[in-house]
């Protein structure tokens, strides 16, 4: 069996292993073991030998002729994986588990952007200070009255001789496109032309009925006044059409204020599709796990979450308890400050660079003594 594992070798050298008996000062014989190995050296296809080592004392407990002969063979297999020649101290280190090969860890930060010649704007960067802010434009920065949106759909069925469609469908459809929700949930038709055309009629209907007044929500000017203090990016999402929304941005005295606005024409799915919030974290050059959603519906939470983004509800149409999958609640944006936001987006997560969480492993005693459902002595009875 050696001579054959000794033919598939590249080195063909055999060790040359003895052992030899000397005295220590109690005068006791005490045999030692000597393994001597040719030196053997890599240098592209061709093998060269050179002189022995010297002897070396080795103290472990014998190795076998098959044993060095196997160490050798996974040298060999490894070599071509390292860019220098292997090392000659025969010293086999202890395995600790953790894959070293290039690539694998520590993850890509994708906050970091080595193109960035300043040091200070390359710190912030992968800091929490940087971060964007997308906002919802009705319900979270004005005033909305959402009857106005049944009263549409309601009207417009009644002018296309099309069933009235029920309390259930309206909730549904709510922060969909008007195509979306015509195709999709009310399946009126599947024309584009069609389609088109209804949504169009669908919006004019409600902005007759909602009469060109907006209002300021309680505290959300001065939130978005802090925003610009800080230079923090602002982005608007809406399913509402460009024309629409860009006559009231200009109505309420808010032009100039957002950076990016993200309208019905701009994405082919809204809510609860991430489409609008993944476009306008590309707009403002962020990655999702920077930027924060404000919004006020189960919907928008799902939206962002989705496109791995935090958000916070406002609860100007919902209940409070009813929007616990948010990060963070809040009834009016003023209750938000600057530090809230930056601890949302110190985010702990692979993207960064910081290790995962190992799960504590169960010990044995803890299958011997399961954990107690009630706490209480039983002295106590």
């Amino acid at each position: 069996m050696v001579e054959s594992i000794a033919g598939t070798s590249l080195l063909g050298h055999r060790p040359i292993y003895g052992s030899y008996c000397s005295k220590d000062v109690l005068n006791k014989r005490k045999p030692s073991h000597l393994c001597q190995f040719p030196v053997t050296q890599f240098l592209g296809r061709r093998v060269y030998s050179s002189a022995p080592l010297p002897r070396w004392c080795v103290q472990l407990p014998v190795t076998s002729f098959v044993k060095s002969q196997a160490m050798e063979l996974t040298k060999e297999a490894y070599s071509f994986r390292e860019k220098e020649r292997i090392p000659r101290d025969f010293r086999y280190g202890i395995h600790t588990g953790v894959d070293c090969r290039p690539g694998l860890w520590p993850p890509e930060n994708k906050a970091d952007n080595p193109a960035l010649n300043n040091p200070l704007l390359r710190l912030e960067r992968m800091g929490c200070g940087w971060l964007g802010a997308i906002f919802e434009w009705e319900g979270v920065l004005i005033e909305d009255n959402p009857d106005l949106e049944k009263q549409a759909w309601l009207a417009l069925s009644q002018e296309e001789g099309k069933s009235t469609p029920p309390a259930f469908v309206l909730r549904r459809i709510e922060g969909m496109k008007n195509e979306q929700a015509i195709a999709e949930v009310l399946c009126w038709s599947r024309d584009p032309g069609e389609l088109k055309r209804m949504a169009c009629r669908k919006e004019e209907i409600y902005q007759a009925l909602h009469g060109g007044i907006y209002r300021f929500r309680s505290g959300s000017q001065e939130f978005v006044n802090v925003l610009m203090h800080y230079k923090v990016p602002v982005a608007l999402v809406s399913t509402r059409p460009r024309k629409y929304l860009e006559t009231a941005i200009q109505a309420i005295g808010m032009e100039g204020i957002f950076n990016v606005i993200v309208a019905a024409e701009d994405v082919h799915r809204g809510k609860p599709d991430p489409e609008m919030f993944v476009y306008a974290a590309q707009l403002l050059q962020f990655i999702p796990e920077r930027c924060i959603v404000f919004g006020n519906s189960n919907q928008t939470v799902e939206a962002a979450h989705d496109a791995r983004m935090k958000c916070i509800a406002v609860a100007s149409k919902h209940p409070v308890y009813e929007l616990g999958a948010a990060d963070l609640v809040v009834k009016h944006l003023d209750e938000l400050s600057i530090i809230d936001l930056k601890n949302l987006a110190a985010v702990e997560s692979a993207e960064f660079g910081s290790e995962p969480e190992l799960e504590r492993e169960p010990d044995e005693e803890d299958h011997r003594h399961p954990p107690s459902s009630v706490g209480v002595d039983d002295d106590f009875w």
